[in-house]
């Protein structure tokens, strides 16, 4: 089937939750995917951060099609062979101690919640209250989406679950008087990912962490987007020296597989025990085996260097192109989860570029975000960067026009 028949099968047929990019995506390959039309595009989007060695990467390849293994799933009922290792290395690179295996990203935050809740109620009854920041994206499930901030999300699915505050971002003294022996956990993202790329402040991260630590709550630090070299540490927490009690990984996880896990401190991870929380298809053997291949990848020596030094390349030309472009606010990010504010709705440049064949979206109306491939070159940033010239030249000249996007 072409284009037109699978967007208009779909038009009857899926529930309406997503506006897509008109082009049908038959295959790819390291940085670039292809359209049943045979145009080629510059990944810039990389799935929203899964796809963080690219498409068909020929290890993950080799991995996935590997003619000795042929478990595809046992239920957690049975051991494999895959899921221990897979913890032991996650809690290696996180400096904690068990993981906890779901599917996706909100899944992760949903355990969390609830683990945080067993947590605390060893401790008191009443510290049940989540701490979250303003500006936050945690998940779209009732519980996940409880912690999440825009009110755009939340409304249409209230009442939501009770219990979570939020404080206003790199607001140390709003922070502190938000603590209290009600709370159980504060929960953050050290970058905003849906949220713009925001980036919190060092001073604020470690006076949660301290609050944590005084009133006996837990810090969870969410990862899902920033986590897994994106931002040229394993986990953008790591830059700032924290030491979490919990931490939430999901997206690159398993090379392209549903795959995400909580990583939790041993005191932590003992609130739970065996009927409390669960999951069918988490932590299989296919994923498993994936996402050890790829740690295994993202260990290498040179690879985490790459992705600090293509970043602030891609970083350093945004910059520049600020300077020649007053539409361009403000650069934000760390490695390659890099974001640029516009003065001007984003979302026509979104059309553009693709007409270009650069991939990338947009978040808070003005927030144009860039999660490529890990694997990404600088002649690939030259690329991006040629095309978003004439592209923001167009979108501010609109501007000026009072044309709306």
């Amino acid at each position: 089937m072409n284009y037109d028949q699978i967007a208009e099968l779909e038009k009857q047929k899926l529930v309406p939750t997503y506006e897509r990019m008109p082009f049908l995506a038959v295959r790819g390959e390291g940085c670039y995917l292809y359209d049943d039309q045979g145009n080629k595009y510059l990944d810039f989007l990389g799935g929203l951060g899964v796809n963080a060695l690219g498409h068909a990467h020929p290890e993950i390849l080799e991995a996935l099609r590997d003619p000795s293994e042929d478990l595809l799933h046992v239920s957690n009922l049975i051991y494999h062979r895959f899921q221990a290792p897979l913890a032991e290395k996650l809690a290696a690179l996180t400096g904690l101690d068990r993981a906890f295996f779901a599917n996706t990203g909100t899944e992760s935050v949903e355990g969390a919640m609830k683990l945080a809740r067993a947590h605390g109620r060893r401790q008191s009854p009443g510290r049940v209250e989540i701490l979250a920041l303003e500006n936050s994206f945690h998940g779209r499930t009732l519980g996940a989406l409880s912690a999440t901030w825009p009110e755009k999300y939340r409304k249409p699915f209230e009442p939501l679950i009770p219990g979570v505050k939020f404080i206003r971002q790199n607001d140390i003294a709003h922070l502190n008087d938000s603590f209290s022996p009600r709370v159980a956990a504060l929960l953050v993202e050290v970058i905003q990912g849906e949220g713009g790329v925001v980036e919190m402040d060092e001073k604020f991260l470690k006076a949660g962490q301290q609050l944590c630590r005084t009133n006996g709550a837990l810090l969870i630090c969410d990862e899902i987007q920033s986590g897994l070299g994106r931002t040229g540490n394993y986990f953008a927490y790591q830059r700032f020296g924290l030491e979490p009690d919990m931490v939430l990984v999901a997206k690159a996880l398993a090379g392209g597989l549903p795959l995400a896990a909580i990583v939790a401190r041993e005191k932590v991870a003992q609130a739970f025990h065996p009927g409390m929380h669960g999951t069918t298809f988490g932590g299989g053997p296919l994923q498993c085996r994936l996402a050890l291949k790829f740690l295994e990848i993202l260990e290498r020596p040179e690879f985490m260097k790459h992705v600090r030094e293509v970043g602030a390349y891609f970083r350093n030309q945004l910059l520049k192109l600020q300077e020649e472009l007053p539409v361009i606010q403000q650069v934000r990010g760390q490695g390659l989860m890099l974001a640029a504010e516009l003065a001007a709705p984003g979302k026509e440049a979104v059309r553009q570029g693709l007409r270009a064949g650069v991939l990338f979206n947009c978040t808070q109306e003005r927030v144009l975000r860039f999660l490529p491939p890990l694997i990404i070159e600088r002649e690939h940033v030259d690329q991006v960067i040629a095309a978003l010239r004439p592209i923001l030249v167009s979108v501010s000249n609109m501007q000026n026009k009072g044309v709306h996007a």
